[in-house]
């Protein structure tokens, strides 16, 4: 008799211990728990917003790289009522401009102006109006421009593009009398990203940024808390790179890191590919600087489609492969390059 009561509290004992591993095991891991409270990636809209914040016709690569992206994200099936494109505007209609209405972002190409809606122009194109459309603010935005800003939520994606000068820890935006430019400083810029963030204005955020030392404008200070990732085509400490010199119209009509990411998206890559992959192998083709991530890396583990749509069908091949960039020039030296090769181009047509 004590040997059998001795088995059942055995057996007892042994099923007890076994209930308890199945619960434990059935408690939801840390991973678990990080994973439920953050925000879906799978609903929700994509908000777009394009900025050039450069204008003269010396500045053409800037422009074109904005109105790029728009093909890009329309093509990709992002509505024009989400996107909002801010922009000088006056490249197409420049009185150096030989084909009239027309701008180009690489050569070969096709015309990126075609069907591009302009939301905000000439002097509407500042820091201020900038941080308010992207804030959502259309009190601050009534009748100016169109008066559309990016009307995300909780559950949206953001993605800001923006392309022109930069300087440590600025943006520049068109200037006073071709003078003097206005600068969108990081401090306002994360001010905004906060109080976006803590109002619940989005999920997710991705941005890419063309201009010289870009870098410096988040290294350091953009937290993994803001869920934003920013992407840029150079380091702090470094100029970003124009690239394509075109003889017939007498400018560069590109900016190295912005041609290969757009002709990246043109080629409608795999929809599973993260955006990690998609930096790494941007890396590998811009080679005349040097790309950086910064913000909330785990967002880099994202597929590119979460932000960018996947489409089945690829942008014509219209440049060809953009092997080398050789022809590569700092932004900084623009200018003087795109003289010595005026001089050069009537000195071969003589």
């Amino acid at each position: 008799g004590t040997s059998t009561m001795a088995r059942t509290r055995c057996s007892v004992l042994g099923l007890l211990m076994l209930s308890l591993f199945c619960v434990c095991r059935a408690i939801p891991s840390r991973e678990f728990f990080r994973t439920a409270l953050t925000p879906s990636q799978d609903g929700g809209k994509t908000w777009v917003l394009l900025a050039a914040g450069s204008s003269g016709w010396m500045n053409y690569r800037h422009q074109a790289d904005v109105c790029h992206a728009y093909q890009v994200f329309r093509a990709h099936q992002i509505p024009a009522s989400q996107i909002v494109t801010m922009m000088f505007d006056d490249i197409a209609t420049s009185f150096f401009n030989t084909i009239k209405g027309k701008v180009f972002n690489e050569p070969y190409g096709v015309d990126v102006y075609a069907g591009v809606q302009v939301d905000y122009r000439g002097r509407q194109v500042n820091p201020k109006n900038f941080l308010a459309v992207l804030a959502g603010d259309k009190d601050k935005m009534h009748g100016i421009g169109s008066g559309r800003v990016i009307e995300s939520g909780g559950e949206d994606k953001v993605v800001v593009y923006f392309a022109d000068h930069g300087a440590p820890g600025l943006l520049a935006f068109p200037s006073s009398f071709h003078l003097i430019p206005h600068a969108l400083f990081a401090r306002p810029l994360l001010a905004a990203l906060h109080a976006m963030h803590a109002a619940h204005k989005y999920g997710s955020m991705l941005w890419y940024v063309e201009a010289c030392e870009s870098g410096s404008l988040f290294a350091g200070v953009l937290g993994a808390e803001l869920r934003v990732l920013a992407m840029t085509a150079a380091a702090p400490a470094e100029p970003s790179m124009a690239c394509t010199y075109n003889y017939t119209l007498g400018v560069y009509l590109a900016d190295c890191f912005s041609l290969h990411l757009w002709r990246f998206e043109d080629s409608a890559p795999a929809p599973a590919l993260t955006l990690d992959e998609q930096y790494q192998r941007l890396r590998a083709t811009t080679n005349s600087s040097h790309l950086c991530l910064y913000g909330d890396l785990s967002l880099a583990n994202l597929p590119v489609a979460t932000f960018i749509p996947a489409t089945p069908t690829p942008a014509p091949a219209v440049g060809g492969q953009l092997a080398s960039e050789d022809g590569a020039v700092s932004s900084r030296y623009v200018t003087s390059s795109t003289l010595r090769r005026r001089v050069e181009g009537l000195e071969g047509g003589a």
